[in-house]
């Protein structure tokens, strides 16, 4: 029995999403203790404040260029600083579902986010015997339907600030605002912030975020 230090307290099981974007099999149970570092907030990234802005032309992605006719795989594949996140969705055969006609928001966390976790807890996740966990973490960052920054900007306001999304793994994500930016708590409380909006795609959008994030494994 192995310890993945994800976040403190959260327990790891072999348990499928559901709805899930991948078939996957049975990990072996196991407890985990050590957090993560907490990713610091942007410093001028904010979220789109209007329609013009957010219908602007797709951002670059690790000095990538993202074109909007591709589906979401091929465009985080080409973005350098999106790596570890790309060789995650093919460990746990989500890309494929990602691939398809969605549309799907994801929520991308960066090289950087995975590097925040505790030292070896990739390594785990990526094991065969892991692949329903990784998955299901995966498929947190996974809304159904098409969410741009404004739509997201201006449904937490309607909603008090505070906004509860549901994933594809089944479980709640919250979104707010903080001087701006949009920021997601996930199950544990971990804090993560977007910071590159609206990488429009054939088959939704994806936002990059600077911390990954989990669900409840337990």
């Amino acid at each position: 029995m192995f310890r993945l230090p994800i976040v403190s307290a959260l327990a790891v099981v072999a348990a499928t999403a559901a709805p899930a974007l991948a078939q996957t099999t049975t990990a072996t149970p196991a407890p985990q203790t050590a957090p993560q570092t907490t990713p610091a907030a942007p410093g001028t990234t904010a979220a789109p404040a209007d329609a013009a802005t957010a219908a602007k032309p797709n951002p670059a992605v690790g000095g990538a260029q993202m074109a909007p006719t591709k589906p979401i795989v091929e465009n985080l594949a080409a973005a350098p600083n999106l790596a570890t996140l790309v060789n995650a969705l093919k460990a746990a055969g989500v890309d494929a579902a990602l691939a398809g006609p969605g549309p799907f928001t994801v929520f991308a966390p960066d090289n950087d986010a995975f590097g925040r976790l505790a030292p070896g807890t990739m390594d785990t996740l990526l094991k065969p015997e892991n692949k329903a966990t990784l998955a299901k973490i995966l498929n947190y960052h996974v809304v159904s339907g098409k969410l741009d920054a404004v739509t997201l900007k201006k449904q937490i306001e309607s909603a008090g600030g505070t906004l509860t999304l549901t994933t594809v793994a089944g479980q709640p994500l919250t979104a707010g605002l903080e001087n701006g930016a949009i920021t997601l708590t996930d199950a544990n409380g971990t804090k993560a912030y977007v910071t590159t909006y609206d990488v429009n795609q054939s088959n939704g959008v994806f936002h990059v975020v600077n911390g990954v994030l989990v669900p409840k494994l337990g």
